[in-house]
C-alpha cells in the first residue's frame, strides 16, 4: 500500500474514480465573465437544493469566486472537450468566441451543456489546499445529452444505454 505522502500515486488512485467535467462561471467585481474547468462537483441536498465544488487556494480566480454572490456550474456534454481544455488553460479571455448568455442569477451560462446549476454562493469550507464551495441551487436546466467524463487522467465518453433502476 502506498504512503499517504506519495502525491503522484495518490493522484493516480483518485483518478480511478470517474467524474463529470464542469465549467464553473461567475462575474468579477467589474462584471467581467470568469470561468474555469473543474471536476470536483457533487450533489449535496435536495431540500434545500445544494451542490458543491472545490477550487485550489492557489487559483488566480479564488478571490473572484469567494466574493461572488452567484456562480453557475455548467456540466459539459461529450462533444465539449475543446471547451473544457480552453477553460482549463490560462487565457486572456476564455469567453471570446464562446456561445453563452447571462442566466437567471446574472452569471454566464454556456450553450450546449448537458445541465447547468445557478447557485447562491452560500458557504465555503476549508479543504486543505482547496476551498469547498457549497451553493444553494436557485435555477437549473438540463438537456438529454451524453456527458463528458474524466477517468485516469483522460477524457472519456460513457457510451451507455438507458436502463431501469
Amino acid at each position: 500500500m502506498a504512503m499517504s505522502t506519495d502525491h503522484r500515486s495518490l493522484r493516480r488512485a483518485l483518478g480511478r474514480f470517474v467524474t463529470g467535467v464542469t465549467i464553473v462561471t461567475t462575474v468579477d467585481a467589474s462584471g467581467r465573465p470568469l470561468g474555469l474547468t473543474a471536476n470536483s462537483f457533487n450533489s449535496v441536498s435536495l431540500d434545500p437544493p445544494m451542490v458543491l465544488w472545490s477550487l485550489a487556494r492557489s487559483s488566480r480566480n479564488m478571490a473572484a469566486f469567494e466574493n461572488a454572490e452567484h456562480y453557475a456550474i455548467n456540466i459539459l456534454a461529450s462533444d465539449q472537450t475543446g471547451l473544457s481544455n480552453r477553460f482549463a488553460r490560462p487565457a486572456q479571455d476564455r469567453f471570446q468566441g464562446v456561445d453563452w448568455h447571462l442566466g437567471t442569477c446574472g452569471v454566464p451560462v454556456l450553450a450546449g451543456v448537458t445541465a447547468v446549476f445557478e447557485c447562491r454562493n452560500n458557504t465555503r469550507v476549508d479543504g486543505g489546499d482547496h476551498v469547498v464551495f457549497l451553493g444553494q441551487v436557485e435555477a437549473f436546466d438540463h438537456a438529454d445529452r451524453e456527458p463528458l467524463i474524466y477517468h485516469g487522467g483522460r477524457y472519456a465518453t460513457p457510451h451507455y444505454g438507458i436502463s431501469s433502476p
